[in-house]
């Protein structure tokens, strides 16, 4: 994301679908461990800065949730106050409401050398839903794109709901309401391209009309101006990036992201979980896409 969100001149196209799913509301999502149950929350003020867009970030109930906002003068986002370099990451975000197309609202991973784990909800035009892209990049491998797309199982602009990732040496894992969607192992088919530097944690929306909805094909209407997505209960627990030590500890959880044996794979559970994601709504996946990849990426093979 922060690849077209910071160079603005590079057009990515929006990808459709070797994959098929529904829209997903009419799915009952599996129980699994709520991991945001075990790790404190952080306030704007102790957590993040702005990133740009100052006038349109707007702090609420005492800095502990935010309102983002795209206008037609800019889009708004945070940066974490610090570098990261593994860990858990997550925030309970409600979507705008209405007419969206071209809308961009993320949150991410990224360094200024070219690693970046990407959770990516795209708006709509009208009578459609929002899509929740997930992305990587590792060691500069930005000419590859690892694009998995999914319908939610819920409407995201009635509530907050939780998107987060695991990233840690064993995987990243992307999760929805604690469910995990996608599982990336960090085994040889990917190890060089998997993200290992340490990393700023962004919450963003911005105009994405160039690619965002069927390829540009609806950008942003501002008519229906502004478009406003909350963010709160932000948790950023791991490994904070100090030169001149290892790791220092993001709290004083007892859970460990990093190293804990309990991050380090995926329980049965949490498995079935990611299971029903991915065959009820996932609708389209980059190791499917045989058009777009003649020769698929080696981790693809490998699954």
């Amino acid at each position: 994301m922060a690849l077209q969100l910071l160079t603005s001149l590079l057009v990515i196209f929006s990808i459709s679908s070797p994959v098929s799913a529904g829209n997903g509301h009419d799915s009952a999502a599996p129980n699994v461990t709520r991991l945001t149950d075990l790790f404190g929350h952080l306030t704007f003020n102790h957590g993040f800065t702005e990133f740009f867009g100052g006038l349109n970030i707007q702090p609420i109930n005492n800095g502990s949730y935010v309102n983002l906002i795209l206008n037609k003068s800019s889009g708004s986002g945070l940066v974490s106050q610090n570098k990261y370099h593994y860990g858990f990451f997550s925030a309970a975000i409600k979507l705008p409401s209405g007419y969206t197309s071209g809308v961009v609202v993320a949150f991410y991973l990224f360094p200024h050398n070219h690693d970046e784990i990407d959770i990516e909800l795209l708006g709509h035009e009208k009578r459609k839903d929002w899509v929740l892209q997930t992305n990587m990049y590792g060691n500069g491998s930005v000419s590859t794109g690892r694009e998995e797309k999914f319908r939610l199982w819920f409407d995201p602009t009635e509530q907050y709901h939780h998107y987060s990732f695991i990233w840690n040496d064993h995987h990243t894992v992307f999760l929805v309401d604690n469910i995990p969607v996608r599982e990336i192992l960090h085994n040889d088919a990917i190890s060089s391209v998997y993200p290992s530097k340490p990393m700023s944690l962004y919450a963003t929306i911005w105009d994405g009309s160039e690619w965002a909805t069927h390829g540009g094909k609806y950008p942003v209407n501002y008519k229906f101006a502004p478009f406003v997505a909350s963010f709160g209960e932000m948790e950023m627990d791991g490994c904070i990036f100090n030169p001149k030590s290892q790791c220092s500890k993001g709290s004083v959880s007892s859970m460990d992201p990093v190293d804990g044996e309990e991050f380090a794979k995926l329980s049965e559970q949490q498995k079935m979980g990611m299971d029903w994601a991915r065959k009820k709504l996932m609708f389209y996946s980059y190791c499917k896409d045989t058009s777009r990849y003649k020769v698929l990426p080696p981790e693809c093979k490998a699954k």
